[in-house]
């Protein structure tokens, strides 16, 4: 039984595509260690994975950061860089810490994890890297933060205390800090992205270390109890959601929905994440949840409007259901327009949506056969993929050319 450890950050967007290859992973008798917060707990743990609690040297709070590619400011980044490096050095103490006698064949972690390659180095085993934003930092930077390098930086105390870090991680352990840039995608020895090389338009910039393995498509057991699937059955069903990060990004978004769909012969079934929505009169044709299992919704939805996220948007390929992009940030920018290249969505704009324009575009995607023939096609590359047991078998794979080596 080989043995993994896997560190993951604690965001729905990168701790829900790696449970089906941790899952593969155990199946096959690997016994893997998952560091993750409480909340993933039970998630976690239903993989067969042993869950690992970070403790307080990753506060949850450190992920609420809510920018569009219009708004983020030089500022708003350097606040983010800023609490990512105040977490690595007390994630690896606990890392470290926690696993204390414990000998891994080898390492992963969710490419965003800011010291996921630190630890690799220091406990020197081979790693795969999950990469849930699969577009590179320059594809996905804002045009307002072009420009913006660590020489343009290097008068703000974030790099002091980057380079303090640096020095304090070579004296401790002997390992290099690489550039900011790069500590939020961090590559391993093998690398997963959740797509297809025919979503990717440019796939020279990946290296023979990426494999593209389609969606992350797995059946992560929730509790569908509390939504009555039954009422909806037979009727014309249009799901709208802003994921989990990006919910309340901007509640005036939500009366746009309410206003573009209230009069209409629909059923919306909306999520609204941690939302309060108490100021709006709910249309009664809405069916508004705080969670919703969106793999199982999508059975029953005619067409979507969704932030774009890269799970939201794999899901939605994935199941056939044409849908309307209204990116926000991180990216989403990226996941829409590459979709809408494609010919298999429409992108719309947060700052001209309007109830009218946004109703039209639902029934456009809904009724013209060319974007669901255009779906058809990104789905059938994605089938082509491999899926998780093709990443299972990658890792196996890295496992046995280590041996090999050494």
């Amino acid at each position: 039984m080989g043995k993994i450890l896997f560190l993951g950050i604690p965001a729905y967007g990168h701790v829900n595509p790696t449970l089906g290859i941790i899952s593969e992973l155990v199946k096959r008798g690997q016994e893997v260690t998952y560091f993750c917060t409480e909340e993933f707990r039970e998630r976690i743990e239903k993989t067969g994975a042993i869950f690992k609690d970070y403790g307080s040297a990753m506060d949850p709070s450190n992920r609420k950061h809510h920018f569009s590619a219009s708004n983020m400011t030089k500022e708003t980044l350097i606040a983010i860089i800023e609490k990512s490096l105040d977490i690595c050095e007390k994630a690896i103490e606990s890392v470290l810490d926690k696993t204390n006698g414990t000998k891994f064949d080898y390492i992963g972690y969710a490419a965003a994890c800011p010291f996921g390659s630190l630890l690799a180095q220091i406990l020197k085993l081979p790693s795969f890297s999950s990469f849930a934003i699969f577009a590179t930092p320059d594809e996905i930077m804002p045009k307002s933060l072009e420009g913006i390098t660590e020489e343009s930086m290097k008068d703000t105390p974030i790099m002091e205390k980057y380079m303090k870090l640096k020095y304090g991680l070579k004296e401790k352990y002997d390992i290099e800090l690489p550039e900011i840039k790069k500590l939020f995608f961090n590559k391993g020895d093998v690398n997963f992205a959740y797509t297809s090389k025919y979503f990717i338009p440019n796939i020279q910039y990946y290296d023979d270390s990426f494999k593209f393995i389609g969606p992350p498509i797995y059946d992560r057991k929730e509790d569908l109890s509390n939504f009555p699937y039954e009422e909806i059955k037979d009727k014309k069903v249009i799901y709208i959601s802003l994921g989990t990060v990006y919910s309340n990004f901007d509640i005036k978004l939500y009366e746009t929905f309410f206003n573009a769909f209230k009069n209409e012969d629909v059923v919306v079934v909306m999520t609204a994440y941690k939302v309060d929505l108490s100021q709006f009169d709910i249309p009664k044709n809405f069916v508004v949840r705080n969670y919703i299992s969106q793999t199982e919704i999508l059975k029953y939805a005619n067409a979507a409007v969704t932030h774009s996220g890269m799970n939201s948007t794999n899901d939605l390929l994935f199941n056939s259901v044409p849908f309307v992009a209204i990116p926000l940030g991180a990216d989403q920018p990226y996941m829409a327009s590459r979709t809408a290249d494609l010919g298999a969505c429409i992108k719309l704009d947060i700052d001209t949506l309007t109830p009218e324009l946004l109703r039209n575009s639902v029934y456009e995607v809904m009724t013209n056969q060319n974007y669901m023939e255009n779906i058809r096609k990104i789905n059938n590359s994605f089938r082509e993929s491999g899926g998780y047991k093709r990443a299972a078998e990658e890792v196996l794979k890295l496992k046995a050319r280590t041996e090999i080596l050494n």
